[in-house]
């Protein structure tokens, strides 16, 4: 057997269950970093509620005291109708999916069933789905003539908030930022800048710096100089996560990609992984599906995806943006 010729076709809740809920939720959602909204009604609004106003008064035998209503404002996520879309060569694709079954130990070679090969096939497309929803919301950019223009990323709105002086951002050269200790004064400068109500959100633990791999490795460096066991110990096993002062520092890793948009190359920013959000349906849309068949005419298997999907930043208030001028 060299081909896989079986079409597979996807609509409905099947779409939901088999391909977009394991990506989007739990361990799935956490990987991509930031809040994932799925399948919430379209327009997808998000309410934001305004915590500061004085709810408790003195008590009194009668009356109400209430005052105004609570404060609150909508954030509206701009969503475009996508899709992905993948071809194979036939041979190369049968030993893609192979690849995928042979690593499994519940799975018998001699009498591979089409569910077996389905799981395989559906795996494959997941991960490419993942991984383009993840460049896509940190680079995307409506002004490209090809490729990351489905929708405006974080770092396109960023640049543009940038331009029109709307958020609160620093610059910084690549001297500046190599210096010795130069990371870590970056990293204060941004703590100091925070608004109040964004170190107020400091305890309940999403605050996080999202910086480019630039700066990952600068700071790793850093670490690696103190001295101190602590320090040895994570230079020969590695550290899984970095973080300043309790603040997770995450790399988006976009390293291949940066290089092929109009956005910073060199970045950090400082905000709550709440404030950044993406959102992905495909229930309220006429048409979503996810589809794999085999084209004799190209001897190329084919795998397509649509949806809608966007992101955007709920609160400018709430970060602090440095990128290398």
């Amino acid at each position: 057997m060299n081909y896989i010729e079986t079409a597979k076709q996807y609509t409905g809740n099947d779409v939901e269950s088999i391909f977009f809920r394991p990506i989007l939720t739990g361990p799935g959602a956490q990987e991509l970093g930031v809040r994932i909204l799925y399948n919430m009604p379209v327009p997808t609004i998000v309410q934001l509620w305004d915590n500061t106003s004085l709810s408790l008064k003195k008590f009194t035998n009668n009356g109400w005291t209430g005052g105004q209503p609570a404060a609150k404002y909508q954030k509206k996520i701009p969503m475009e109708r996508v899709k992905a879309e993948m071809g194979f060569s036939a041979a190369d694709y049968f030993s893609l999916v192979y690849e995928l079954i042979s690593a499994r130990a519940d799975v018998n070679m001699q009498d591979l069933t089409g569910t077996t090969l389905e799981q395989a096939e559906t795996e494959l497309f997941k991960q490419n789905i993942a991984e383009n929803l993840r460049v896509m919301m940190w680079l995307g950019d409506t002004s490209l003539t090809s490729g990351y223009n489905t929708f405006n990323g974080f770092l396109t709105s960023l640049k543009s908030a940038v331009v029109d002086d709307v958020i609160n951002y620093t610059s910084y050269t690549a001297a500046e930022v190599e210096a010795e200790g130069g990371v870590v004064e970056l990293f204060d400068e941004m703590l100091k800048a925070a608004s109040p109500r964004m170190m107020a959100a400091r305890s309940e633990g999403q605050l996080a710096f999202f910086c480019s791999s630039d700066i990952y490795f600068l700071y790793e460096k850093y670490l690696d100089k103190l001295g101190v066991e602590s320090s040895f110990r994570t230079t020969v096993e590695g550290q899984p996560q970095l973080a300043y002062h309790g603040i997770p520092i995450i790399d988006p890793k976009l390293g291949n990609y940066l290089p092929q948009t109009a956005n910073h190359q060199s970045f950090c920013l400082l905000t709550d992984r709440r404030n950044l959000v993406m959102a992905v349906n495909t229930a309220d849309m006429p048409g979503n599906e996810v589809r794999m068949w085999y084209n004799p005419d190209e001897m190329e298997n084919r795998q397509r995806a649509v949806f809608m999907a966007g992101c955007e930043i709920l609160d400018e208030d709430m970060l602090v943006y440095a990128y290398r001028s």
